[in-house]
Formats: structure tokens, C-alpha cells, sequence
């Protein structure tokens, strides 16, 4: 844990990418960063970019980040990709999307891939977060795959949630309505020198009043990313929404639920590896999954008889 613990005090990008990797990969040492990086995190704040795919959440990512970094504020890019069939790792390269940020000594952008996750996210973004989070990050920004409504599991992990889309969204809108539509804090008309941007901007508009959060009026931006357009007013609502959240203590028990959802998973995936060590250590079990798959006998029966043996194997309840 020592070692764990000196590696935070090494700031450095090098040391950073390291650190990452070992958690990215899950290696045996991930799991140490995480138990020091689990006592340290907590003062980031995490915003969450999502969207369509082509409603331009890469160039806004770059130009937001290039605008804060000016004032010295220690920002994170956690860019989440598709992932490739061939080498499973991401399909779009951070440092070539992003290549105006690369130069800056204040901006670490990690890139990840889904690797078959249909949450808009990779499986270990949370943990990357956190490791950013204890690492000394004020800002950390996620941008999301775009996979359009599903998009969900940015709500786990962000303190503000920034959902991009493009002008002419039409009848999609009252579609989206019941998924992603409603999971914003912010929202974006991008591209809005397009035909259709107002009309986007008035529909959105007329959502929001529908679905206002408490004490929070969702505002409605118009940016146009590849021009600089509307950056500054979409730093002053994060900024907004972050003074909003803290003040109303939503800050503190975001992260409570976000410790709680984390012991949960643990759980669940400690007890899916406690499970196979004891299916695979008895060949009658083995047998019976097979006849499970085959179905020739019902899981029901099966999955209570294994968990009441582990039970038993460790001592009851």
C-alpha cells in the first residue's frame, strides 16, 4: 500500500499514464492505486459530454478545455471510443482528435474503448475517474461514444451532464424524449449555424418545461464549436451547475451513491469469481451447467442449490 501511495505523490503525465494503464487493464496492482485512489478522490468535478454521434462532442470537448485551460485549472479528458473488432482497443485516437490540447501541461486526456459496453461508457471509466479525481484533477470531462438513448451510465459517474445535439431534430425529439432527452443538466444546439438551429433550440425549450429539475431551469446553448461560439456561455452554466449542486449538498450524496454503487459491483463480480472457482473445483456441477445449458434442467433449481452450498462452505449466514 506503501507503494500504492508514492505513486500519487509523483506528479508527472508519465507517472499518470501508468497508473492508468495498470487500471485500464485491471492488472493485480490496479488494485492497489484504487484502494489509495478510493481515500483521495472526491474533489473533482466530473462532467459528463454526451450525445448523438456526429453532434460534434469531440470539438466542443476541445475547445472547452482549451478555453479553461487558460486560467491553470487542472483538467481531465476521459474520451470514450468505439471499439475496434480487430485490436479491441479504441477505433478514433485521442491525440488526433484532440491534438490542439496535447501541448497544454494542465490537460491529461485518456482515451478508452467500450470494448462491447452498451452504457456509452468503457466498464473501467469510473475508475479512471477516480484515479484522475485523486491524482489532483479539478475538472474531469467525459465525453461518451454517442450511441444515442442508452447513453445511461454517465449518470453513475458525472456531476453535471452536458447533452449535445445538432439543429433539425424534428419528430426524434418526442422519441428521445423518453431516454436521453431526459437525462441532462445542460443542453447544447451545436452546429447552430445550420438551418433549424432555433426551432431546435425552441423544442428543447418546451421539454424542459415539462421535465424541470427541482430548483434547476436546464439551459438551453447555442454553440458553434468549430468557431468558439457560445464556449464562454457553456463554461459560466457548468460553472452554474456546479455552485447549484454543492450548495444544495447534491454534490455530497452523489458521491455516497456513487461509493455505495461501487461496493455493489464489487460484490456482485467477488461473488460471479467465487462462484466459477467452486462450479469449476466439482465435476457433479459442471455436469449439472451443461444440462442447464442443454435445458435439460432449470437454472432456478441449480443457481439455489450452488448458493446455498457456498453459504454452508462459509459458515451460514
Amino acid at each position: 500500500m506503501k507503494q500504492a501511495a508514492s505513486y500519487f505523490e509523483k506528479k508527472s503525465d508519465v507517472m499518470l499514464g501508468k497508473l492508468l494503464k495498470e487500471v485500464e487493464n485491471q492488472t493485480p496492482t490496479s488494485i492497489e492505486i484504487l484502494k489509495e485512489s478510493s481515500s483521495r478522490k472526491g474533489n473533482a468535478h466530473i462532467v459528463g459530454i454526451t450525445g448523438p454521434p456526429g453532434s460534434g462532442k469531440s470539438t466542443l470537448v476541445n475547445k472547452l478545455c482549451k478555453t479553461l485551460a487558460t486560467s491553470g485549472l487542472e483538467i481531465g479528458i476521459v474520451a470514450v471510443d468505439p471499439t475496434s473488432p480487430f485490436t479491441k482497443g479504441a477505433l478514433l485516437g485521442d491525440r488526433t482528435r484532440m491534438q490542439e490540447l496535447s501541448g497544454l501541461s494542465n490537460v491529461f486526456i485518456k482515451s478508452l474503448a467500450t470494448r462491447g459496453n452498451l452504457g456509452g461508457l468503457a466498464p473501467t471509466t469510473a475508475d479512471i475517474v477516480h484515479v484522475l479525481d485523486a491524482y489532483g484533477k479539478e475538472l474531469i470531462i467525459i465525453e461518451t461514444v454517442g450511441v444515442g438513448q442508452i447513453e445511461f451510465d454517465v449518470l453513475e459517474i458525472a456531476d453535471t451532464v452536458v447533452l449535445v445535439n445538432v439543429p433539425g431534430l424534428g419528430d426524434s425529439l418526442q422519441t428521445l424524449k423518453a431516454g436521453i432527452m431526459e437525462i441532462a443538466d445542460i443542453y447544447v444546439v451545436n452546429q447552430a449555424d445550420r438551418p433549424g438551429a432555433d426551432e431546435s433550440a425552441r423544442d428543447l425549450k418546451l421539454m424542459v418545461r415539462e421535465k424541470m429539475q427541482d430548483n434547476w431551469e436546464q439551459p438551453i446553448l447555442k454553440t458553434v464549436a468549430t468557431n468558439n461560439e457560445g464556449i464562454t456561455e457553456l463554461i459560466e452554466q457548468i460553472q452554474k451547475h456546479k455552485d447549484y449542486i454543492k450548495s444544495s449538498n447534491i454534490w455530497n450524496e452523489k458521491r455516497k451513491n456513487q461509493n455505495l454503487t461501487k461496493f455493489n459491483h464489487l460484490i456482485i463480480q467477488t461473488l460471479e469469481r467465487e462462484v466459477e472457482k467452486y462450479i469449476s473445483g466439482k465435476q457433479d456441477l459442471q455436469i449439472k451447467r451443461q444440462q442447464v445449458k442443454d435445458g435439460k434442467l432449470d437454472p432456478y433449481t441449480l443457481s439455489a442449490y450452488i448458493v446455498g452450498q457456498l453459504i454452508e462452505k462459509h459458515g451460514g449466514m
